[in-house]
Order: C-alpha cells, then sequence, then structure tokens
C-alpha cells in the first residue's frame, strides 16, 4: 500500500530524543527554548512560542488578539475543522467565507462582503501549504480595524513574496501533526513580532504561572510562583522539541524533495482537459504539504469512485478538503449558509500520495494508476 504521507524521521530524531530522555529534563526546558530560538529564526519572526498543537496556538491566539464572546471572525469553511473549533472555543462566532477555487484560500471580496460591525479577526488559511495572499487581507484588516491570524498550520517551509510564512502578521499558528511536512509527533507554533503578545502567550501555554519550571530549577534562591491568570496546560516536550529541532534542520531539504514530486505529477497531468492542478502564481511558494487535484465536469469517473479504484490497486487517497459548515458539529447553526465554490471544490477534488522519501516506483505507479483510471 503506497501511503498518502508519512513523516520523515531517521535515526537521528530518535537519537535525540533518546539523549533528552536521559538528561531527566523532559518537559519545558532547555531543549524546548532552543526550538522556539531555532524556529523564529527560520521564518525571520521575532518570537516564536512552542505549544502542543496547531489547535491550542491558534486557541491562544485567539485569546490575545481580544477576540472573544459575541465576536465574530471570518475564515474559509474548506478547511480542517479546528479552524473554526479555536474560533469557538473563545465563545466567537465562526463567518464562513467562500475560497478562490484554484487556490483554495479565501476569497477577498467575499470576506470583504462580510465584515460586519461585530466582526474582530481574519483567519487566514494557508491552505494545503499554498500561501494566500496576505498583503490583501492585510489590507482589510488595516481598512476595519481588524486583527489578521494566519492558520499556517500546512506551512512551514512555505513563502510569500520572498518571505518564509511566519514573519508576515503578528499571529501565525504553525503545526507539527505527522501528516505536516516536519513533525514533532504532535506540536505547534505561534510566531509573532509583538513581545506583548510573546510574553502572554507563553504565560497562558503554562497555566498562567508567572515563574516557570526552568528558572525556579535553576535558581540559587527559593522562589514561589503566582499563577497571573487562568492558563492552559499547552506545553511542547523536550523530548518532542529535540526531534523538531533536527526536522527544522532539514524542513528546506524536505520541501525542496516535495515540490520535485509535485512538478512530476505537474507534468504528467498538465495535458489532462478535465482536470486542474494546483496554480502557483508568482511571489508565491508552497511547501506542497498536499497535493490536489479537481476533477472537472467530464472526467470518466466520480471522485469517489476514483479513491476506490485507487485503493483497490494499492493507492491510498484522500477526499477533497472537508467544508466545516457540513460537518454534524456545524450542520445545525449552518443550515442557511450557502458556499458553493466550497462545496464544489470539497466534493471534486482529491488528494494524492506525496511524502519524502517516496520512490520514483511509487511515484511512477501513482501517476500511471491516475491517468489509466480517469482516461478510461
Amino acid at each position: 500500500m503506497i501511503p498518502i504521507s508519512k513523516p520523515f524521521l531517521t535515526k537521528e530524531e530518535a537519537q535525540l530524543a533518546y539523549d533528552t530522555i536521559l538528561t531527566g529534563w523532559i518537559t519545558q526546558g532547555p531543549r524546548v527554548t532552543e526550538f522556539e530560538e531555532k524556529f523564529a529564526t527560520y521564518v525571520g519572526a521575532k518570537y516564536a512560542v512552542a505549544v502542543s498543537n496547531c489547535t491550542t496556538a491558534l486557541h491562544l491566539a485567539m485569546i490575545v488578539a481580544g477576540v472573544g464572546s459575541g465576536d465574530e471572525v471570518i475564515c474559509p469553511s474548506l478547511s480542517y475543522i479546528a479552524t473554526a473549533n479555536a474560533i469557538k472555543y473563545v465563545n466567537a462566532i465562526p463567518v464562513f467565507a467562500e475560497i478562490d477555487p484554484v487556490t483554495y484560500n479565501l476569497d477577498a471580496l467575499d470576506v470583504e462582503r462580510k465584515i460586519t460591525k461585530k466582526t474582530k479577526a481574519i483567519l487566514l488559511v494557508h491552505q494545503i501549504g499554498m500561501p494566500a495572499d496576505i498583503d490583501r487581507f492585510a489590507e482589510l484588516a488595516k481598512k476595519y480595524d481588524l486583527k489578521l491570524i494566519e492558520d499556517a498550520a500546512c506551512a512551514a517551509g512555505s513563502s510569500y513574496k520572498g518571505k518564509k510564512i511566519g514573519s508576515h502578521s503578528d499571529l501565525v499558528c504553525f503545526s507539527l501533526h505527522p501528516r505536516k511536512v516536519i513533525t514533532t509527533g504532535d506540536g505547534g507554533f505561534v510566531t509573532t513580532n509583538r513581545e506583548d503578545y510573546y510574553k502572554r502567550i507563553k504565560l497562558l501555554r503554562q497555566h498562567g504561572m508567572s515563574v516557570n519550571d526552568r528558572v525556579r530549577h535553576e535558581s540559587n534562591k527559593v522562589i514561589f510562583e503566582d499563577h497571573i491568570e487562568v492558563g492552559y496546560n499547552y506545553r511542547l516536550t523536550d523530548i518532542q522539541a529535540s526531534v523538531g529541532i533536527k526536522q527544522l534542520e532539514k524542513l528546506d531539504w524536505i520541501v525542496n524533495e516535495r515540490r520535485k514530486i509535485a512538478e512530476k505529477y505537474n507534468d504528467s497531468f498538465k495535458s489532462i482537459p478535465y482536470l486542474r492542478l494546483p496554480l502557483e502564481e508568482k511571489g508565491y511558494f508552497s511547501n506542497y504539504q498536499s497535493y490536489s487535484v479537481y476533477l472537472k465536469d467530464g472526467c470518466p469517473v466520480s471522485r469517489n469512485e476514483l479513491m476506490q479504484q485507487m485503493l483497490d490497486l494499492g493507492i491510498a487517497t484522500r477526499r477533497g478538503i472537508m467544508t466545516i459548515h457540513r460537518e454534524s458539529a456545524y450542520k445545525n447553526e449552518c443550515e442557511n449558509t450557502s458556499l458553493p465554490v466550497s462545496e464544489d471544490a470539497s466534493d471534486n477534488s482529491i488528494l494524492l500520495p506525496l511524502y519524502v522519501p517516496m520512490s520514483d516506483t511509487d511515484i511512477d505507479y501513482v501517476i500511471r494508476t491516475f491517468m489509466k483510471l480517469i482516461t478510461t
């Protein structure tokens, strides 16, 4: 079976995790600090705070951005459900906007149409690693005095106008889940250029504790901590951070290898008239966290039939990105929501296997099988 994805982890990561375990300091210690500093440097942000996953990163971003009860946050429905859930965590209201059918990222015109007096923020998703037009949404945020938060769960290693995702906005959230380009098993980051955001996120991720464990441990004086506000247990472990440090060293190489696979897919499928392939416009650089193909009218096989036939032949695929407003958790409150472009993109696209290392034999088999099934 050729999987849809798998993490690229080697003995190097295992050795670093092993070494960290033997130090006796396995959570919220020096390895986490090192990982944070290196991640911030990599993306070009002043600060990075490591957290337990991207969902907790989004939750903390909502809090420090001042999003609260009754506020509206505009986001895509075409995204993983965590995008909207994080808005719900602060008792705010997700307002779903349409996407561009080619990039799968938010449609700025529809976002502007949906801004009201209750709108507090725009949650901009870089879907499956393809950067969104950050400048356009930054202009909207400035025009209407809104917060701009980036959901960059899939976008580590992607770039926009020559700068890495993570450096453009005040709050950018990343995932280190195994389905992502690099992983720590699970984990996430919030990057920011604002010191006040940085300090409060660090506080909130560890129960609002005024002095962290490492400071108390290394002090030659007795220190009693205070808990300044109600916080959360959103910490990353040093074991995970040690894996992440090595993964970060490999990130650019991994992205380059992923792009080579995507180029092979593009070259093979570009002449087929009833397929729409990923579009990477000038100034946009995708890490190809996933490779999505849209099946236009005229394709001789339906998306669902194609997925089953691929699976029968030993190739795992995934449906197009979900639409949150049609998931059971949101269906009732969104019964009047109309997002035909998002629904069409979700229902008629398929994700093909893409991971590193993926052998030429497996790549060729995916290409041959896919083309045979959609051209016969």
